[in-house]
């Protein structure tokens, strides 16, 4: 094995020890996510995947559905590379494109996933996001979205963003980095309460929303594709 490849994969493996800690129950996460694209998307279907980087989500619903194709969409080359080794042969079933939601395919899909991306965006960009998401669906289409959801700036807040800091701890990194990473989060993370999520699914032209997944401070919602105006 080249070196070069050596390295990104103890990358990959790196980064899934992390986001594997950081995120409670995100393997099953990624099976409900196959279960409720599977309810609308065929067994050939299309899915677009935002924020592909790292491949992890690709390959769970890749291998559980082998007829699906995939678009993975991401803006971080490294994290492109990442996805590649994790996905290994999967990868033939995959078109990669570096960049944001304007730089998918202006094409119809059966169906999409957007996975721990959102709670990095402000409000403005967020919708215009979803609607630019919505408008690469197929009528009907599923989507599927899960992220940081909390009021920042209440007590609640900082209730349930302590909570998932120390599942992180808990999971195995060291609680001096959490902290860190936290008051990052804290001062940073443009996150939105569930209500003003879900809120924005409909506004951006999703319908059926419908909580699957809550995890401290972690949401997940499935929705549909409304038709276009």
């Amino acid at each position: 094995m080249p070196p070069s490849q050596m390295t990104a994969t103890t990358s990959a493996a790196g980064y899934e020890e992390r986001v594997m800690q950081q995120v409670p129950g995100l393997a099953d996460m990624h099976r409900m996510a196959g279960i409720l694209l599977e309810e609308h998307v065929p067994q050939n279907g299309r899915v677009l995947v935002l924020g592909a980087g790292g491949g992890l989500e690709i390959r769970n619903l890749a291998r559980a559905h082998p007829g699906w194709r995939f678009d993975g969409v991401d803006p971080s080359a490294d994290m492109l590379a990442l996805a590649r080794t994790t996905l290994g042969d999967l990868q033939k079933r995959v078109t990669f494109h570096h960049g944001y939601i304007e730089d998918a395919p202006d094409a119809r899909f059966d169906g999409a996933s957007c996975f721990l991306t959102l709670h990095f965006l402000p409000r403005e960009a967020r919708l215009d996001t979803m609607r630019a998401l919505r408008r690469r669906l197929k009528p009907g289409a599923p989507l599927v979205v899960a992220h940081h959801s909390f009021s920042i700036d209440t007590a609640a807040g900082e209730r349930w963003l302590r909570r998932s800091a120390r599942f992180h701890a808990a999971s195995g990194e060291a609680s001096n980095r959490v902290m860190t990473q936290i008051e990052a989060m804290r001062k940073s993370l443009p996150a939105l309460p569930p209500e003003e999520d879900e809120a924005l699914l409909a506004e951006a032209g999703f319908g059926d929303v419908e909580l699957f997944y809550a995890a401290f401070s972690f949401r997940g919602w499935v929705c549909r594709a409304l038709p276009d105006p």
